[in-house]
Order: structure tokens, then sequence, then C-alpha cells
């Protein structure tokens, strides 16, 4: 259903089936969710063998309805499902002809359009039906595949993004030292639901992370990843700012959710029930250093906002970029500098600095940078103007070349004595001072490096052999 339709699919197991089953039944179909559920045949033989009760094994049943009717003073749950064959039906409690319907009013009767037919739909209780189905799909739609304005349509935020060995495939949180350079995404849940659980003011909302391109690769060699995602939440204002979270608030904060488990699925989809406030999903691969494309999806009942770049940055690249949706260095720069220089004392970025950064997020060789390059690179600047920012502490532009050293640290680049003094004469002034351009220029070098010394260690030992010609590709390139 997900490919046909572009929506979120959740699945549930009837006996790990969470206790508000009935209630997200409920909701999906307000929201125009397609539902659709089935009895597991274990032997291949019984595969679409009728069972006494008149239901068929293997047989992909749809839910159309979920309602509660009156019956003595009690309330029951029924739950209407069609049979694909169109006439073979349930024949237990609340099917057509069953002894339940006389004990209900004629108004519930007209509510619940029950009708005498061999038409395939059928009626049962919300418990016949956990006992008897094994699985249940629900295909959550995004609000552009729904044209009925009657319907309560879900909130839904979309990223796409990238893992990059060396640069943002830090693996699970199994991996402290690599795991906060994965992608992040801010997630500000601001309201929340209309009918709370138990008094539990909380957020509803589905996460859903896929990996893309992995199956058209499989000819050449690629399986699945291993994917997950956790969800943290950002609890102190100086952490609100949109900048990638540190190292350090991983090693020092829990997650508040997380996905069930890590597996090798082209998609891990999972609803969460959080309180009003801003969190930071972080997707990620379980082993560091695979690459690979991704999208998470967000799906919530009330507003939220999730975003990993600065929307008025996102406006000022695709006015610089035209229809091409691409830029060059000298438009880099231009489009860098507007937005900079509003948050720090800085000139702004050189030509060559600017020429450093696309031959780093450069991926497909056209020295420019494409919507999806630019992304990767916002989010880098982001994250370095915030390690800027800390060491910063006078305001001046500059930092000291005796911070350098931590600087380069927090920016995950773990470096030895003479490497630090190579840095510190390279790019301090004559006041031993770094500014905010020969500061970024320095980590886009030092990721560069690593990186394609990490494409060349195919074995991971440490070592590798360049010809002359793939030295100077290497170098030149930078």
């Amino acid at each position: 259903m997900e490919d046909f339709t572009g929506g979120v699919t959740e699945f549930y197991e009837m006996k790990e089936a969470p206790k508000e089953l009935y209630k997200i039944m409920k909701k999906a179909l307000e929201r125009g969710s397609l539902m659709g559920c089935s009895i597991d045949a274990l032997v291949p033989a019984r595969f679409e063998t009728r069972t006494v009760t008149g239901l068929v094994k293997g047989h992909a049943y749809s839910v159309t309805a979920v309602e509660e009717s009156h019956q003595k003073e009690a309330k029951v749950r029924l739950v209407r499902l069609r049979n694909p064959w169109g006439q073979v039906e349930w024949n237990g409690p609340w099917s057509d002809n069953s002894k339940e319907w006389a004990s209900i009013s004629k108004a519930d009767k007209e509510k619940l359009h029950h009708q005498n037919a061999e038409d395939g739909e059928f009626w049962m209780s919300f418990e016949d039906f956990k006992k008897n189905y094994t699985k249940i799909e629900i295909c959550n739609l995004t609000p552009d595949a729904l044209e009925d304005d009657k319907i309560h349509k879900w909130t839904v935020s979309v990223n796409e993004g990238r893992w990059v060995r060396g640069c943002s495939a830090g693996g699970c949180r199994n991996y402290p030292d690599t795991f906060w350079t994965n992608p992040q995404y801010r997630l500000r849940l601001l309201e929340e639901d209309d009918d709370p659980e138990e008094n539990d003011l909380a957020c509803t909302f589905v996460v859903a992370l896929m990996q893309k391109n992995r199956r058209s690769e499989r000819k050449m060699g690629a399986n699945l990843f291993t994917i997950g995602f956790a969800i943290y939440e950002v609890l102190h204002v100086t952490q609100r700012s949109s900048q990638h979270m540190p190292k350090d608030f991983f090693l020092f904060n829990s997650s508040k959710a997380r996905c069930k488990s890590y597996i090798n699925l082209r998609e891990v989809t999972q609803r969460f029930r959080l309180g009003p406030g801003e969190y930071v999903i972080v997707p990620s691969t379980y082993e560091p250093h695979q690459e690979g494309d991704f999208i998470l999806r967000v799906f919530s009942e009330k507003r939220n906002t999730s975003d990993e770049e600065d929307k008025h940055f996102l406006t000022i690249f695709q006015q610089i970029a035209g229809d091409e949706m691409e830029i060059t260095a000298n438009e880099l720069k231009n489009v860098l500098n507007k937005v900079v220089v509003e948050h720090l004392k800085t000139e702004g970025f050189s030509l060559e600095t600017c020429r450093s950064m696309i031959a780093l997020m450069d991926m497909d060789g056209t020295g420019r940078l494409n919507l999806q390059e630019f992304r990767h690179l916002w989010n880098k600047i982001k994250r370095w103007q915030g390690i800027f920012k800390h060491y910063d502490c006078d305001y001046s532009g500059s930092i000291c070349s005796y911070e350098m050293r931590n600087a380069v640290n927090d920016a995950g680049f773990h470096l030895n004595n003479q490497l630090y003094d190579i840095i510190t004469m390279r790019y301090s002034n004559e006041n031993m001072n770094i500014d905010f351009d020969s500061f970024i220029s320095c980590l886009v070098r030092l990721e560069g490096m690593f990186r394609a010394f990490q494409a060349f260690d195919q074995d991971g030992d440490g070592l590798i052999t360049l010809s002359v010609l793939e030295w100077l590709q290497l170098t030149m390139y930078a």
C-alpha cells in the first residue's frame, strides 16, 4: 500500500498490539488511512482455507469502519471488515444474521448501516477481531492524497538526508565517538492531542525512516542496511538554537524514545506519544561508515515542525540557484555570507574557502552543489559555527590559536601535537588568532583528507598506496 499511495505504514501483530489499538484504528479511519488485516496460515497447504467461523486464512481483509454501539446499557466496540472474495463472511457474533443485532436500537442499526446481504462485508466485535486475526497494517496517507476536506488530515514533515562515510555515517548509539556525527532533525511538538489518554497530555506522532535506492543497487551487490533512529529531548534553552548537538549531549543524555529495534528493512516505522517540547531525531545505520540516502518522515496529529535547514537560508539558495538548482563557488560565497554575517562578527567566506567546500561536498563531480549537497554542507557549517561561537568568548569574530586544539577536537578530529602545530602556523594570523573563514577552511580540509583516506583504505588497516596521478587528483581538487 505504501508504494501505491506514498503513505507511511504501521504494522501490528495482534499478540503484541498496544492497548490503545482500537483508538489507533478509529483515528486512522478518521484521517482517511487505509487498513488491512490477515490471518497467518502456518502451513502453506492451509493457505486460503476457510475456518469454521467463515474467515479465510492468508487473505487480505480491509477494515472499513470502527464504531461503538450500546447493548443493554453496555458499550460494545465493533469493527467492520470486507472479504476480498465478496461472499464468504464471518458467521460469529455480530455477523449479518446474529442475534446480537436484536439487542441494539434501530438508531444504532442505521448508524452502523447494518444489512443482511451476501456482499462480503460484515461486523464483528473488537475482541473477536483481535482473537481471530494475526496482524493489521495501517497505511497513513499524506494530506495531498486526500480530497475530502472533512477528513482530519495528518500534519507531515519530510526530510531527505544522507549518511556519508567519514562525515555523517556515525552508526548507532553503541558507537559514542561517532554517533553524534549522524544527521540530526529537530522536531518541535507544539500541541497535545485533542483526546488525551488518562489525562496524559501528550502528542501522538509516527516516525518513518526509509533507506533509498538500496533495491535498485542490489544488482551491484548492495544489500539493505540495518537502520533505526533515536529521539532525544532538548531541555536547555541554550541547546534550542538550530544547531547540531555535540558529542557530550549524547554522552550525558539518554534517549527519550527510540525505534523498537534496528533491522535490515527498507523502512522502520513506529508510533510515539511524547509531551509538547523540542526533540532531536537521530537516524542512523547500525554500523558506522555505511553510506546511503534516506528519507525521514514525521506524521503528527497536531502541528509540529521538523527541519534540518534554515527555511530563510533555503529561500535564498533557491533565489540564487535559479531553475537549475545548482550553485557555483561564487554563488555559494554570496548565499553563505548573506546569512553568516547576521550571526557572527566576520567578513564572510573567501572564494577559495567556498571552492574547498564545493570540493568536499561535490559527490557527482560537477563542480557545483545541488540542493541535497548544499543541505549537507549547510548542516556542517551550522555545527561548526556553534563550535566556533563557543570558543569566541569575547565575540571578536576570532578564536585564540591555543583554543584551536579543543575546537578541532570538538569537531570530531583527533590529531597529534605535530598536526596542531601545523594548523596553527597555516591558519592563524600575526596575532595568533584564527578567524571564522580560516576556521571553516581548516575543518573543510581536514574532513576532505580524512574522507579521501577512508575511501582508499578499503581493508581498514590504516595504510593506503597511491599512484602519482591518484595523489595529484586527491590534492588538487580539495
